[in-house]
């Protein structure tokens, strides 16, 4: 009796998958090829810069006041100088009005948004 078919499409699917435990649950995969990054903003620093990474979120500093959109603008950008990519492939997916946030960064892969974050980290 030959195996099942979805048994034998469920073993090929895991096959493509990468490891999940090589990156934080922070920084996810949005296909064809954009990365979303669960983001927890500090608006109001002296400076921004990213402040930590873990499995719920990068933290990262706004030198930009919470008002009128202004730290929204300044993160899009800060984070569009990290991950090394236009300011226009970088949009808030959801929480405009909240601390917490999650952006998409188009047309990248997760290895590259992960080094970008990982190397601001370690640069500080």
């Amino acid at each position: 009796m030959p195996p099942s078919k979805k048994a034998k499409a469920k073993k090929n699917s895991t096959q493509l998958t990468p490891s999940p435990a090589k990156f934080p649950g922070c920084i996810r995969a949005v296909p064809p090829s954009s990365v979303a990054i669960t983001i927890h903003a500090k608006p109001g620093s002296k400076q921004a810069t990213i402040t930590d990474m873990n499995e719920h979120a990068v933290g990262v500093q706004i030198d930009a006041p919470a008002k009128d959109g202004e730290a929204n603008a300044a993160l899009l950008e800060y984070m569009s100088s990290v991950v090394g990519v236009r300011k226009r492939q970088v949009s808030i997916g959801s929480g405009s009005k909240s601390r917490d946030k999650v952006i998409i960064v188009e047309d990248v892969t997760l290895q590259s948004v992960f080094d970008a974050l990982d190397k601001v980290l370690k640069d500080q």
